[in-house]
């Protein structure tokens, strides 16, 4: 594997770390969101994530030099939770028994979320740092100093 391949991979790990960011962000953003624009409660998103390619297709670009290894974003989608319910009869968008819909959003559990994202995006930066030293290490040794 070359250089560009590791920075390639991690690369991807990056972009798929900073979408999963995003996107908890936007659901702790809408934690206490009553309605959306097309009506009803805002759902929370969940990100999937899977490899860039298939096994057989990394193989064959391993074979033939070629990159393309990595993960990336399969589908945004939101998750399929029940709104939480809570009473609250003087609320504008409360039903005819006085209870509200508020999102299925565990700020506990995005906050868990947050953090291993957070935590896999620095491993993504450190692997391009020793990626990118041991390139410096290689020319180094190339150019016989």
């Amino acid at each position: 594997m070359d250089y560009f391949s590791a920075f390639d991979i991690s690369a991807s790990g990056l972009t798929v770390q900073k979408l999963r960011l995003d996107t908890v962000a936007l659901n702790l953003a809408n934690v206490n969101t009553t309605r959306v624009t097309g009506g009803g409660v805002f759902r929370p998103l969940e990100v999937i994530v899977g490899e860039r390619s298939t096994f057989r297709a990394q193989l064959d670009a391993l074979q033939s030099g070629l990159r393309g290894m990595g993960v990336e974003v399969v589908d945004i989608r939101p998750a399929d939770v029940q709104p939480r319910l809570v009473h609250d009869p003087g609320h504008p968008d409360a039903n005819a028994d006085g209870f509200v819909e508020f999102p299925g959003i565990n700020p506990v559990s995005e906050m868990v979320t947050l953090i291993e994202t957070t935590r896999a995006y620095e491993a993504n930066v450190r692997a391009i740092s020793a990626a990118r030293e041991i390139a410096l290490r290689a020319l180094e040794i190339g150019s016989g100093r």
